[in-house]
C-alpha cells in the first residue's frame, strides 16, 4: 500500500490497535471526521479565525464605488453650473419660474430676494420670434414690424424719462392715432386718469414726487409672437413682465420696494390698402395690465408702490404670485372684478 513515501511497521500498528481497544492512558485517538475538517480548514486559512458574534463587512466592489463617485461629481458640477434648477430638483422650490434668493433688497442689490434677480435686463429679457412672410407682409416687413413692436415696448416701459413721469412721446408716435377712440384715450388718460382711461395700461410711470428708480436696471421676462389677423394684418402679441425697483423720492431712505407689471398688448400692423393709418404705425387690438404693488385702487396715472412700513392690501383679497408666468393673461384676469385688489404673495 502506497502511503505517500512513509510506512508504519505491522508490529507498531498492532500495538496501537491493542492499546486503543484497552483504553491505555496516553494512547493516541483517531481524529473524528469533524476534527479532520476543522484541521483542514485551519491549514487552508492564512489569517486568524473570526471571533464569536463579530461582524465582517462584505467585500467592497470597486465598480460600485466608481459609479457612486461619478454620480457625486456630476451632481456637484450641475449645482455649480445651474444652481437654480438643481435646487428645484433637490426639492428647494421658490415658486414661480425661478427660485428666490433669501434676504431683503438693498440699493446695491435691489432685486435680491426675488426671481427677477436672475432675469435679464431691458429688452434682453424679451424673446423675439423668427420672421416669416405673413399676411400682407414679406419676411423683411415682418422682421421690421417685430423690431418696431419691441421698440414700442422699450419706449413705453423702459424709457427713463417716461418712468420719472414724463409723457411717452416716442411711444405715442408709434400708435395709429387715426384709429377710432385712440386720441380720446390718450388725452383723457393723462389729463384725467380713471380706471377705464389709465395710462398705466400701456405706459410705466412713477410720480417723481413720490418714488424714483433704485438704479438704472429694469428686469424683464416675456416674449413676442405673431400671426395673421383680420384683413391680412400682421398681429403681434407682446406678453412681458417688467420689474421696477424703487425708493422713496424724498429723504435719504434706502428702503427698496418693487413694482411688478405684466402687460399683454396686441398690436395690429395693418395693410395700408385696407386700413386708414399713418405708415409705420400700428393699431391697438387689445391691451391689459396685471400689476403688483402699483397702488391698489390707484387712479393717479402713476404707479404708487407701498413700502415695507406701510399697510398692504386687505387679507380677504386673492393671493397672486406676480412673478408666475405659467398662467396665461386670460386665466389671470378671468372673473376678476375691476374694483378688487389682489394680494401679491411676494414682490
Amino acid at each position: 500500500m502506497d502511503t505517500g513515501g512513509s510506512s508504519i511497521p505491522d508490529e507498531e500498528w498492532e500495538r496501537f490497535l491493542r492499546e486503543a481497544e484497552a483504553g491505555t492512558p496516553g494512547a493516541p485517538e483517531e481524529p473524528s471526521a469533524r476534527a479532520r475538517m476543522v484541521a483542514q480548514r485551519l491549514r487552508e486559512e492564512t489569517g486568524p479565525p473570526p471571533g464569536w458574534r463579530t461582524h465582517q463587512p462584505p467585500r467592497r466592489r470597486g465598480r460600485i464605488w466608481y459609479v457612486v463617485g461619478l454620480v457625486v461629481v456630476v451632481a456637484l458640477l450641475v449645482v455649480a453650473l445651474v444652481p437654480g434648477r438643481a435646487a428645484g430638483w433637490l426639492g428647494f422650490h421658490g415658486g414661480g419660474d425661478a427660485a428666490a434668493t433669501p434676504g431683503a433688497p438693498t440699493l446695491d442689490d435691489p432685486f435680491k430676494g426675488s426671481p427677477a434677480e436672475h432675469w435679464a435686463a431691458g429688452t434682453a429679457g424679451i424673446t423675439m420670434p423668427s420672421a416669416r412672410a405673413t399676411g400682407w407682409m414679406s419676411e423683411k416687413q415682418v422682421s421690421d414690424a417685430l423690431d418696431s413692436s419691441l421698440a414700442f415696448l422699450s419706449d413705453a416701459g423702459l424709457d427713463p424719462a417716461v418712468l420719472r413721469g414724463e409723457r411717452p412721446v416716442k411711444a405715442i408716435a408709434a400708435l395709429n392715432t387715426k384709429q377710432p377712440g385712440i386720441k380720446e384715450y390718450l388725452t383723457t388718460s393723462f389729463d384725467t386718469p380713471s380706471r377705464t382711461n389709465d395710462p398705466l395700461l400701456l405706459f410705466s410711470r412713477f410720480d417723481p414726487s413720490y418714488a424714483r428708480l433704485a438704479g438704472d436696471v429694469i428686469k424683464t421676462r416675456g416674449a413676442l409672437s405673431y400671426r395673421e389677423g383680420e384683413r391680412g394684418a400682421v398681429e403681434v402679441t407682446a406678453d412681458v413682465t417688467f420689474v421696477y425697483a424703487v425708493v422713496r423720492a424724498s429723504g435719504g431712505s434706502d428702503e427698496v420696494a418693487r413694482t411688478i407689471a405684466r402687460r399683454e398688448i396686441v398690436m395690429s400692423w395693418d395693410d395700408p390698402d385696407k386700413v386708414i393709418g399713418t405708415p409705420g404705425t400700428f393699431s391697438l387690438t387689445s391691451y391689459r395690465l396685471d400689476a403688483a404693488n402699483g397702488g391698489c385702487e390707484n387712479t393717479t396715472g402713476y404707479f404708487r408702490p407701498e413700502f415695507e412700513k406701510e399697510p398692504g392690501p386687505s387679507d380677504g383679497a386673492t393671493r397672486v404670485d406676480p412673478y408666475e408666468r405659467g398662467t396665461s393673461m386670460d386665466e389671470r384676469m378671468a372673473d376678476r372684478d375691476a374694483a378688487d385688489c389682489d394680494t401679491a404673495t411676494r414682490t
